[in-house]
């Protein structure tokens, strides 16, 4: 490192020394943000004179709160995390590149990751059983069942390459495992080597987008699609402009009976209202003392929600106790403390850095609420909830068609854990959260009851009933207050003699087995399983749409009734045809207020004022007799949960049960692929590779596979969601022999591209402008007029041997940050998109496949320059370059007219993405680089 700046230096704690880059080196950079400081301190301790310069710290040094995005800079983060669904992928892509390097003559020991890189396996188990004590068992075999050959990969990786750790199935969420346990705040502490140990603050990347769970640590962590994951665990840094910081002061303290939940649905309300995407958000103030970490840690956890990149806490007295009090070592919370004060990274409530614009909370304002029934910004005030859902009900442009409709979109765009960023209008609602001014007068909604028999019961289900109740997901599962809550609410409840209703789907997923471990030695455990919520499992089940389906009884008379019925869950994400194909409603709330809709059974039942039901004594129970006290709660966690339960716990995370140790594991450093599999196949990235990067050619003959008009999101592009049976990729499966039941979804198949590549660019909501009045991942093999599949098309333009083209309007590839919208888009055979402006990560991610991106000239379009999409296009003057040049001529020839030509810029916007392209992608880049150290 060049250390331009002098500010290596070191730093004693206790009787050890480390090495640290000064903050104090750079001038005035106390006046900056927290988040902006661990980024100063990354590219001080990177500095290399090449891809880290003295400049791009002069640069971080001088950020204007006012004026930004303007400066790029490389951030190099510390480690990688995985889950399973996104994590697969990036383990194919670097066995695929173990092969190449065996084949080029090269070692392929060297293709290992060069940072730590941690995958838990989390987003595969499915509540198909609950209420049962075995539910939990029943479904760990399903799930194993389902994914074994996916795991037999993941296991054989841990193995084979270095840095690379795998927490098994049933152990836990990846963000509550990352926070605690994973996350190191400052690294070093661990580092027993030889030589003095390197103090740094603990970074990272994530391929799941609620990363920013581990912000309630201060820790700088966002997700990223797996293309820049995978790029970061082979040491490249990850490109980004400074970003605009918005400033949250927080003031005050919570009210008796207000939860985490209720705090961070007002939060994403406030951060939604002041308009956050792609900035980072940082809570400071003297409010910050009184906001427990584990509720910090829900803030950051619902960052995708408002659409920040982060929301991150600084370090403080709250950060060290809850390190202890999560089993930390004394040395590292010793390190952490000392660091943070060292390098002014510590919290000073009267010190106010600069900011783009501050936004003020009180906390002591924020109410009970949920916030539904399609976005997690619209917040409702729990005394509003009834009138809010009958007013919804009684709308009819917010009825069947048009909540369907959405519907539809949702459940075949939505991959698990990805934020939906698209058009900002597909999540307006006719009938939109009404407020709490508003006159709420009763209104008539159409009541429909079906009759149905539960359990040897005659009962009924209408439009506003609750068919799930699911405590579940990283959101609030890390919290003991708020699931002790739950627990105390469940005992209170039993107690009097109430009972879940029979039509209610209930079911508990905790984020890690600590939850269960102070469930049971608090004595709560019977009181949740008598109420029906019984342990399904440790990992994200109803939040990312692996809810199970609902009892066959009440299946069917939703279905008959065309009912709207509801989920009332305690994640992060309740869009409509997420949670489940039946349930139009979903709300998110704390889990005991979840408990307290399985008790009532209906939206339409004012929780404030309404009894939940019964008693055993004839007398009606509300929820004020049976909501635990702050002080009950308090109690209850003092003595129940302690250090030694998540340093057990977390003793053998690696361990896994009998079925992950009862997989077979290949031996050797090349994996053995299975031809037969459906789940993980060969990608063919390196066919053909050569030692040397090939010359640049032109691009001749080309077709447009798709003319695409302005926001075409990732989620258009991606494949996502339900394998349909008549679709490419349902025909792919059913001819290897694989049942319909047995398909899956396209997020636990992105080990296989030949399933991606059918499912790519098939979104139902696509509007290709070749087939213009359809809708759906259609197109036509030019020059004719026959509708077919983009997939079938694509193979006939390949067996032509005819490269294909995309054409675009503004903002391509918006929306949350997809590795296969750019991987599919390249199987598919497209040598080039042309559009009229890019989202930079996904132009990133283009460019790191080695698909040109090409951008209209300012000014220009498709319509102005009277391309209909069905001419023959060439583009020309790259042929034998070095680089491609910053502008490309496009030639034009219509079929039966006049040739013509206009000027296209090329997006390379950077010496990096220049030799990433040269190379054919940044895959082939790292390899050759590996080939050669």
């Amino acid at each position: 490192m060049t250390n331009s700046f002098g500010a290596k230096d070191t730093l004693t704690v206790g009787d050890k020394q480390y090495e640290i880059y000064r903050l104090s080196s750079i001038p005035n950079s106390e006046r900056l943000p927290y988040s902006l400081k661990i980024l100063l301190e990354n590219l001080l301790r990177n500095e290399d004179g090449v891809t880290v310069t003295a400049d791009q710290v002069r640069a971080l040094a001088a950020w204007s709160a006012h004026d930004v995005g303007h400066s790029e800079i490389q951030f190099t983060p510390a480690r990688v995390l995985l889950q399973d669904f996104t994590g697969v992928p990036c383990v194919v892509d670097l066995v695929a590149m173990r092969d190449a390097m065996d084949d080029l003559g090269g070692d392929p020991q060297k293709v290992n990751p060069l940072i730590p890189v941690e995958l838990v396996i989390d987003h595969s188990v499915i509540a198909d059983s609950f209420g049962r004590p075995q539910s939990a068992k029943i479904n760990a075999d399903l799930e194993f069942e389902r994914n074994r050959e996916r795991y037999q990969l993941l296991r054989w990786a841990q193995h084979a390459f270095d840095d690379f750790v795998v927490v098994p199935p049933d152990t836990g969420i990846c963000h509550q495992v990352n926070l605690e346990y994973l996350a190191r705040v400052v690294f070093g502490a661990d580092d027993n080597g030889e030589g003095m140990p390197q103090a740094y603050p603990d970074t990272l990347v994530g391929t799941d987008s609620h990363t920013p769970m581990v912000n309630g640590l201060g820790v700088v962590g966002w997700g990223v699609g797996g293309i820049e994951a995978e790029a970061a665990m082979l040491g490249q840094p990850v490109s980004m402009l400074l970003p605009e910081v918005i400033g949250l002061k927080l003031t005050g303290e919570l009210r008796e009976g207000v939860t985490a939940t209720d705090m961070v649905l007002t939060v994403a309300e406030l951060l939604r209202k002041t308009g956050v995407v792609g900035k980072f958000v940082e809570i400071f103030g003297p409010g910050v003392a009184n906001v427990p970490l584990a509720n910090r840690a829900t803030i950051g956890n619902m960052s995708p929600e408002y659409g920040s990149t982060i929301t991150i806490f600084p370090i403080d007295q709250e950060t060290l106790d809850y390190l202890t009090f999560t089993g930390r070592s004394p040395e590292r919370v010793a390190l952490v403390e000392a660091y943070a004060k060292e390098q002014g990274l510590w919290h000073d409530p009267d010190h106010e850095p600069e900011y783009s614009q501050i936004v003020e909370l009180d906390l002591g304002t924020i109410e009970p609420s949920i916030a539904g029934p399609k976005r997690p910004q619209d917040r409702i005030p729990l005394a509003l909830a009834r009138h809010t859902v009958e007013h919804l009900l009684a709308d009819p442009t917010a009825d069947v068609t048009t909540l369907t409709a959405l519907d539809d979109a949702i459940d075949d765009t939505f991959p698990a854990s990805d934020p939906f960023l698209g058009e900002e209008d597909m999540f307006e609602p006719a009938a939109a959260v009404i407020e709490r001014d508003d006159d709420l007068e009763s209104v008539p909604w159409p009541s429909n009851p079906q009759q149905l028999t539960m359990n040897g019961q005659q009962t009924r289900v209408d439009n506003g009933d609750v068919v799930i109740a699911a405590i579940t997901s990283c959101t609030n599962t890390s919290n003991p207050s708020v699931m002790i809550g739950a627990a105390l609410l469940a005992r209170n409840a039993v107690q009097k003699g109430l009972k879940s209703k029979p039509w209610v789907k209930t079911s508990l997923a905790p984020g890690s087995r600590v939850v269960t471990d102070y469930f049971e030695r608090s004595g709560l455990t019977p009181y949740l399983d008598e109420l029906g919520f019984n342990l399904v499992g440790y990992g994200c089940t109803t939040c990312i749409g692996n809810s199970g389906p609902l009892p066959d009884e009440v299946s069917a008379v939703v279905d008959e009734g065309d009912l709207t019925v509801a989920s009332v869950l305690s994640g992060n994400r309740n869009f409509e045809g997420r949670i489940h194909q039946q349930s139009r409603m979903n709300f998110l709330a704390s889990p005991p207020l979840v408990v307290a809709y399985a008790l009532a059974g209906s939206m339409h039942v004012d929780l404030t004022r309404d009894p939940l039901g019964e008693g055993s004594d004839g007398q009606p129970v509300y929820l004020k007799d049976i909501w635990p006290t702050g002080k009950e709660i308090k109690e209850v966690v003092d003595s129940c949960v302690e250090a030694r339960m998540f340093t057990e716990g977390y003793s053998d995370v690696y361990a896994g049960d009998e079925n992950w140790n009862s997989l077979p594991v290949p031996e050797g450093d090349r994996f053995d692929w299975d031809d037969s599999s459906t789940y993980v196949r060969k990608p063919p990235y390196f066919d053909g590779m050569g030692v040397e990067p090939g010359t640049l050619h032109d691009i001749t003959g080309a077709r447009v596979l798709a003319k695409l008009g302005d926001s075409v999101t990732t989620d258009h592009i991606s494949p996502a969601g339900t394998i349909k049976r008549d679709s490419p990729a349902g025909t792919y499966l059913t001819d290897h022999g694989v049942e319909p039941r047995q398909f899956n979804s396209y997020g636990s198949r992105r080990g296989n591209h030949e399933v991606m590549i059918r499912g790519t660019f098939a979104n139902i909501r696509l509007r290709n402008q070749l087939v213009p009045g359809v809708e759906g991942g259609f197109t036509r093999v030019l020059p004719g007029d026959e509708q077919t599949t983009i997939y079938e098309a694509s193979e006939q333009y390949a067996t032509d041997e005819t490269p294909l083209i995309v054409l675009a309007g503004k903002e391509y590839g918006s929306g949350s940050s997809r590795d296969w919208a750019a991987k599919g888009t390249l199987l598919l055979g497209a040598k080039a998109v042309l559009a009229e402006s890019f989202e930079r990560i996904h132009r990133s991610n283009l460019i790191g496949m080695g698909v040109l991106p090409l951008q209209f000239r300012e000014g220009e379009n498709a319509e102005s320059l009277g391309l209909d999409g069905t001419e023959t296009y060439a583009v020309v003057g790259i042929e034998g370059q070095d680089q491609v040049p910053h502008e490309v001529t496009v030639r034009v020839q219509p079929d039966g007219g006049d040739a013509r030509e206009f000027t296209a810029v090329v997006r390379i916007d950077t010496p990096t993405e220049q030799e990433y392209y040269r190379h054919g992608g940044i895959l082939q880049y790292v390899l050759r680089q590996r080939l050669e150290a």
